[in-house]
């Protein structure tokens, strides 16, 4: 059915405590500060609305409040996604990446300081680690196009509208590539992120039908998952929100929503990685990048040929490395 090992990836999720912890002070600090952006911005735009003569001023007041305190909270969030997949994404996935390959990391707070050094050592700045995770997130939105979608998996005629459907779904449950491409770029020790990414790429391009078919039951998992804690989350939403003034009932819902987001970064997103990692790297072992699909995703995805002039420009892209060493 799949070929992730889900008690491993909950064993990798304990002992790398300090990064769940740390993730929860991210995400559930990011979730704070929508509750106190909305409910600041509602309350100052009930007080104003009193100044209008409108008997309904200060509702609608207070709801326009609401948004532009949310929408604050987004732009900053926006903003500081470069230092969260610096510090807190690729860190973690630094630690998970030793530990699959049954490497000791340290225990407690230092956990995070070692991590941080092995990342600086393969990106030197967070605009670089960014700037590839992009371009990885942009190539790999070919490769299902390129694997033929869901109709290489069910050739059923007369299912279109099925088969559109459930490429829709495949094209979800490619959420995680870039972090098992950083991964990847962390396990074989590069001093080329560039080039790393192009062939991490490559690689799940030529395994994608193994790939592609773990992700998807995974991604069946964490819905599943996260719309029960998004059902869970909306009791204390309301809750919160009845606290606020105006008519904010309907934000429930919006907040349950970034209850969820939050409890998932946290919790559901490292153990998604850790099972793919698992896979891909199993997957790869002893295989090197395939010059035609190398061909083929420069010739289907703008991104890809981006990540190739990237490459050439900082390494020799003539020579490829084999995959599957580790540190």
């Amino acid at each position: 059915m799949w070929d992730f090992e889900i008690g491993r990836s909950v064993s990798i999720m304990i002992r790398t405590w300090p990064f769940i912890v740390f993730r929860m002070i991210v995400y559930f600090g990011i979730t704070l500060a929508y509750i106190m952006a909305t409910g600041t911005g509602a309350s100052v735009g009930y007080g104003v609305g009193h100044i209008s003569a409108d008997p309904d001023g200060p509702l609608s007041f207070a709801m326009w409040g609401g948004v532009v305190g949310f929408g604050l909270v987004s732009i900053a969030v926006y903003w500081i996604r470069e230092y969260i997949l610096y510090v807190v994404k690729a860190g973690h996935i630094a630690v998970m990446v030793h530990l699959i390959d049954g490497h000791d990391v340290p225990d407690g707070q230092n956990q995070i300081a070692y991590a941080k050094e092995v990342v600086t050592e393969r990106f030197a700045e967070a605009n670089i680690l960014f700037v590839v995770d992009q371009l990885v997130k942009g190539a790999i939105r070919a490769i299902t196009g390129l694997l033929g979608g869901v109709a290489a998996f069910l050739p059923i005629p007369g299912l279109s509208g099925l088969v559109s459907f459930l490429n829709t779904v495949i094209r979800l449950s490619l959420t995680y590539v870039d972090e098992i491409i950083l991964g990847y770029n962390i396990r074989i020790n590069s001093s080329s992120p560039f080039e790393t990414a192009r062939q991490g790429v490559v690689l799940y391009a030529q395994n994608g039908k193994t790939m592609v078919k773990n992700a998807v039951w995974l991604a069946v998992i964490m819905w599943g998952v996260s719309f029960v804690i998004f059902l869970l989350m909306l009791a204390p939403a309301a809750a919160i929100l009845y606290l606020m003034p105006g008519q904010l009932a309907g934000w429930a819902f919006v907040l349950a929503i970034v209850f969820a987001w939050a409890f998932k970064a946290a919790f559901i997103e490292p153990f998604a990685i850790a099972c793919l990692m698992q896979v891909y790297f199993k997957t790869i072992e002893g295989q090197v990048p395939d010059p035609a699909w190398d061909a083929r995703l420069a010739e289907a995805s703008s991104k890809f040929r981006e990540l190739k002039d990237k490459a050439l420009s900082t390494f020799d892209g003539s020579r490829w490395g084999t995959a599957g060493a580790t540190r």
